[in-house]
């Protein structure tokens, strides 16, 4: 077994979160056991269960999402104290923040092999030009520590490539994998996910999945309900998941007068079991690094609609097995939720057409596709299994 250190500031909730754990769970089985180093910032009930699901982890103290020089600095220490302790021939960063902490680590500390995995990027969407300009600088600088760079899509090389950020030959891509068929064999029946939530047996559900946080744009699609509802008068909006925006979204809701029409179920872990209660899910995100809920809906058969923006137009064929929309546009994501709401035959075959694309994004290519990375890193530096 060869030792790999992953380092992440947090593990909450989420899709960087589970891909994470879940790439460290097939290394595993392909002959690299992971160490999980994570900050204070964590989740207790996903870190919990990243341990049942046998990583070993780490607590580093001063290890943060946010950007706070003092402790930038003594996360960076101690990792280096840490990573000189347990000598890894190879440190994997996952996330921005942690990814230029635990790469300066990695270099200080003279690591032989450095992997980063952003899981998406800060580009837009987040902060001011200003803000984002020092981060791509960063990101910039840290690549040149970088063996190899993991994206989720095509799109996410392309833009960090078209930023400076690595060199193409630098940059693989290892979706963020999902266990399609654990999925679907544990879906229950629409009907009865219908039941448990108590919404209506002949709704019409769009599904929307995450954290409730400006950059989903759960927003616009409670904007859109009047719209949709005008055309779709059984329509309904399940949100899946909580954050800062919940109380606004509810308020917004009512002041439409849709309030009756969303139901927003809270942080859950069983994402499938509620999202087979849907429709079509939406994404409306303002950026996204792939989107893994959109593979967890296809999986289960449902049609997706998503934005125009990150990897998103990587996972979605438009036509084929969903729809793409333009970001920050409530009109056309009401106008495509409509169209599938009104014709039961179209979403049939989107829906017939979205299991066999989520093929292309499930833990086994993920697992392929990383393995092949480490097996070629490890051939090339001479590193002893």
């Amino acid at each position: 077994m060869i030792s790999v250190v992953h380092v992440i500031t947090r593990l909450t909730l989420g899709g960087s979160s589970e891909n994470t754990v879940s790439t460290i769970e097939a290394l595993e089985r392909a002959g690299y056991a992971g160490t999980l180093v994570v900050g204070p910032e964590s989740e207790a009930t996903t870190v919990a269960d990243a341990r049942r699901r046998g990583c070993r982890v780490v607590e580093v103290a001063w290890l943060a999402r946010d950007v706070r020089p003092a402790h930038d600095v003594a996360a960076v220490l101690a990792l280096v104290r840490l990573f000189r302790a347990l000598r890894p021939p190879i440190v994997h960063t996952h996330t921005s923040k942690a990814g230029f902490v635990g790469r300066l680590a990695a270099r200080l500390a003279g690591v032989p092999v450095v992997i980063h995995q952003p899981h998406g990027h800060i580009f837009y969407g987040y902060w001011s030009r200003a803000r984002t300009g020092l981060f791509v600088a960063l990101e910039r600088l840290a690549a040149r520590w970088t063996d190899a760079l993991v994206a989720l899509t095509p799109r996410e090389v392309e833009e960090h490539v078209e930023r400076g950020i690595g060199r193409p030959a630098q940059w693989a891509v290892v979706p963020s994998g999902v266990p399609t068929a654990a999925l679907r064999a544990a879906a229950p029946s629409r009907a009865a996910a219908r039941a448990r939530l108590g919404l209506p047996a002949d709704a019409f559900v769009v599904a929307g999945v995450g954290r409730l946080v400006p950059i989903k744009g759960f927003d616009l699609l409670v904007e859109a309900l009047p719209a949709l509802a005008a055309r779709v008068p059984s329509a309904h909006a399940l949100l899946i998941g909580d954050g800062e925006e919940r109380a606004a979204l509810e308020a917004r809701a009512a002041a439409l007068g849709v309030g009756a029409r969303l139901r927003i179920t809270g942080a859950v872990t069983d994402v499938g079991g509620v999202l087979a209660a849907a429709d079509v899910l939406a994404a409306p995100s303002r950026n996204e690094g792939m989107g893994r809920v959109l593979v967890e809906a296809m999986a289960i058969g449902l049609p997706v609609v998503g934005t125009t923006v990150g990897g998103i137009p990587d996972v979605i064929v438009d036509g084929e097995c969903g729809r793409l929309v333009a970001p920050d546009d409530a009109a056309a994501l009401a106008g495509a939720l409509a169209d599938l709401g009104g014709d039961a035959a179209l979403r049939a075959k989107l829906g017939a057409a979205a299991p066999p694309r989520a093929e292309a994004f499930s833990t086994d290519v993920a697992a392929a596709a990383m393995g092949s990375i480490y097996d070629g890193l490890v051939r090339a530096r001479g590193l002893r299994r």
